[in-house]
């Protein structure tokens, strides 16, 4: 990669860090982004305030997990970010967040049903809840790349949301997706409501036209 192009990286994922933590859905430092880059991927570091941390902080790791330079620590759930890369060669950004209905969703350790057609955004018919294990451990990262399968965002149960993409700027529009459709459900199941699920045959023709969406002809 050469050198302007690995500093356009850098600040792309640092500025998804920030865009993140403004939102809200880092609280305490939580979450993590990454962006796959020729060697490997860049990640943001360990316990590092968003706010104090700058493109030089950010750690480059093959996809075996190796650091290849940075002199912080790579976030905790780096072996999630490097199996997805692994798994899914179409992936380029992945993004963790803490955002706080989609993670309060999570500790019911239930998914989000296709009660919107935006649930389409994350790839599928529905955005499935991964089974607990402990962060930063192969255990989550199995479940993660599990329940990423054929999907573009999952939730975690007790923890938060992964969302992936062709692109940081795509990850991030379907994290924050998942966090307004978390809430909507959130908020029709608080009513004492029974959202009305829309059958996977409907959702078969959203995804056809989510496919066919902003193309000419």
């Amino acid at each position: 990669m050469k050198r302007d192009d690995d500093l356009a990286a850098r600040r792309n994922v640092l500025a998804i860090a920030l865009a993140m933590d403004a939102a809200g859905f880092a609280p305490s430092k939580s979450g993590n982004v990454s962006t796959r880059v020729a060697r490997g991927f860049l990640v943001t570091p360990s316990a590092l305030p968003y706010a104090q941390t700058r493109e030089k902080d950010l750690v480059l790791l093959d996809l075996d997990g190796k650091v290849l330079s940075g002199e912080r620590q790579p976030s905790s759930e780096w072996r999630f970010h490097a199996a997805i890369y692994r798994a899914r060669p179409e992936i380029n950004a992945v993004v963790h967040t803490h955002s706080p209905r989609a993670t309060a969703l999570s500790t019911a350790r239930t998914g989000i049903p296709a009660f919107h057609y935006m649930i389409a955004i994350a790839g599928g018919h529905d955005i499935r809840c991964a089974p607990y294990a402990t962060f930063g451990t192969q255990a989550l990262c199995n479940h993660a790349v599990a329940a990423l399968e054929g999907r573009k965002a999952t939730l975690l149960s007790n923890h938060g949301v992964i969302a992936i993409g062709a692109s940081l700027d795509a990850a991030w529009t379907v994290a924050c997706e998942v966090e307004n459709l978390a809430g909507q459900y959130l908020d029709v199941c608080a009513a004492g409501l029974k959202p009305v699920i829309l059958g996977k045959a409907e959702m078969q023709r959203v995804l056809a036209q989510f496919a066919a969406y902003g193309r000419k002809g």
